[in-house]
């Protein structure tokens, strides 16, 4: 049977769909909450019962995702077919944690075996840096790397490295620099010592405007501030693509490679993530890393979303948003090791599904992808959660949990342990969302009736956060099918570039944007 790509709200299945009457009150049972679950990958694990879903609403997005050829759209993606329409390319992130699909070939080059010699690349020069035998310019070993991007280059890389540097022996310090406001980078260079700093350079194009900026802000401290013999050459490598002009250059010790297919919000597992992560946790990490992500591409094949975590979990957030009418989803990890995990999942749903024409470039009729946000509990609880359970618009929530910390340090206070404590805070906000609680104080009262899923697995290791990257790029993915769209080209971000250039290089025409620009002290 041929794939067809069809707007979401032309598909028999979906107009089949309507709000079920799931009272989470009184169908959130202990049965439904043991029950209602589907394994995810790596011991992690997606309870769904506190989602606003019937049984005949499960059925009719099974419908929905055989109707829309969820899976073999996934097949596609993973044989190398061309589904970014948007920039006619490839979409090859799943490629970079092992083989899933046919091989995939490019001008005579296998791009498995390509994406795989850049982690054995990589592998091999963080070993060396390691060991010593890669020094900085003044004989001096590294003990810290910083990574230099903005985007995809940043936000995934700097929550993965956050959320593993407890849970193993790290080999270098990280440290992140990417916005283009100068105070970002002098904080992290009041930091470094720059006789043992190895910077990494991540841009495909290598032209992205901020990250040079910031490369040629940092070299200049770092020549003022360095003794004689210093060579910045010689503390940095590049992230980048075969084409671009760092690529081979000599202002860096050596280039790692990524190409077209390899989108920068999808990036943590190329040598975007690869390079900063080896150097700071261990190849060996990284390896585990992509392990328990490509278990959960592996999974993410079942065509049965009832089996399919990832697809599921897209079209319950499908169900959320076009059925219910939910604009919004918060991403609520119990775990302060995930603290910028949130950013990174807006990066990747925002500016995948953020569309509103389809992948032929006509104009949808119904919403797609939601505004998401997020911050780790119980921080998030003392801050906006009085809006999630009391105010006037429903929020679906992604809960994110783990039965054990990832150091084991920790302390029994009043009874309870504090991890114990940080369980006890999971449990009781999804029942609080769900049941509510009724009260004759209306200022007291607590509808309920508020969604959720859950995450969990005993303990945030490399592989689980592997597993958990990958279930949500995959959830991203599946998404972008249902609603017909491009998840994977972004253009919504260069018009501002765009129009920045013009105010710097003088050729601004609108008078506005000149006038706001003067504003602001640019002449």
């Amino acid at each position: 049977m041929p794939v067809e790509w069809k707007n979401l709200d032309l598909t028999e299945s979906f107009s089949k769909l309507s709000p079920s009457s799931t009272s989470l009150r009184k169908d959130l049972t202990e049965e439904r909450t043991k029950e209602w679950t589907i394994p995810a990958g790596a011991g992690l694990d997606f309870y769904y019962g506190a989602s606003l879903v019937s049984d005949n609403v499960l059925q009719q997005l099974k419908a929905l995702a055989e109707e829309q050829q969820l899976s073999e759209k996934y097949s596609m993606l993973l044989n190398g077919e061309r589904i970014n329409t948007g920039e006619n390319r490839r979409v090859l992130h799943h490629l970079t944690r092992g083989q899933l699909g046919t091989d995939v070939t490019e001008d005579g080059v296998n791009l498995g075996t390509f994406y795989a010699e850049q982690k054995k690349r990589i592998a091999q020069f963080a070993s060396k840096v390691h060991s010593g035998e890669i020094k900085g310019s003044t004989g001096k070993a590294f003990d810290t790397v910083v990574q230099i991007g903005i985007g995809g280059s940043d936000l995934g890389p700097r929550a993965m490295y956050l959320a593993l540097r407890q849970v193993v022996e790290t080999k270098l310090n990280a440290l992140f620099v990417s916005n283009v406001d100068p105070d970002d980078a002098a904080d992290v260079i009041s930091l470094i010592d720059p006789e043992r700093t190895l910077f990494i350079l991540v841009s495909k194009s290598g032209t992205t405007q901020e990250t040079l900026a910031n490369r040629d802000l940092i070299i200049e401290r770092m020549q003022a501030v360095a003794p004689s013999g210093y060579d910045a050459s010689r503390h940095m490598v590049a992230v980048t693509s075969k084409t671009s002009p760092l690529a081979g250059s000599k202002q860096v010790l050596d280039s790692f490679y990524i190409d077209d297919y390899i989108g920068g919000r999808y990036s943590s597992t190329s040598a975007v993530g690869g390079v900063v992560l080896s150097l700071a946790l261990g190849s060996n990490v990284f390896e585990d890393f992509l392990s328990g992500a490509n278990e959960a591409d592996a999974m993410a094949q079942e065509s049965n979303p009832l089996k399919n975590a990832a697809m599921l979990d897209a079209l319950i957030g499908v169900y959320n948003r076009n059925i219910l009418g939910l604009p919004t989803t918060a991403v609520l990890p119990y775990s302060q090791a995930l603290s910028r995990f949130p950013a990174h999942l807006q990066q990747l749903d925002m500016e995948s599904n953020g569309k509103s024409v389809n992948r032929r470039g006509e104009a949808v009729n119904y919403p797609t992808g939601p505004i998401v946000f997020g911050e780790p509990g119980t921080n998030g609880q003392h801050s906006f959660y009085q809006l999630l359970h009391q105010g006037t618009d429903v929020v679906p929530l992604q809960f994110i949990g783990f039965r054990d910390s990832q150091t084991g340090e920790d302390v029994e206070v009043d009874g309870s342990t504090s991890q114990t404590k940080l369980k006890a805070n999971l449990a009781a906000q999804i029942i609080a969302f769900a049941k509510g609680s009724a009260h004759e104080n209306p200022n007291k009262n607590f509808d309920g009736q508020r969604p959720s899923s859950l995450l969990v697995a005993d303990q945030l290791t490399p592989r689980v956060l592997g597993a958990l990257l990958a279930h949500f790029e995959n959830k991203v993915m599946f998404q972008g099918f249902c609603w017909n769209i491009n998840s994977f080209d972004q253009e919504g971000v260069q018009l501002g570039k765009k129009l920045a250039n013009a105010v710097l290089d003088g050729s601004a025409e609108d008078g506005a944007l000149k006038a706001f620009a003067a504003l602001l002290g640019v002449s």
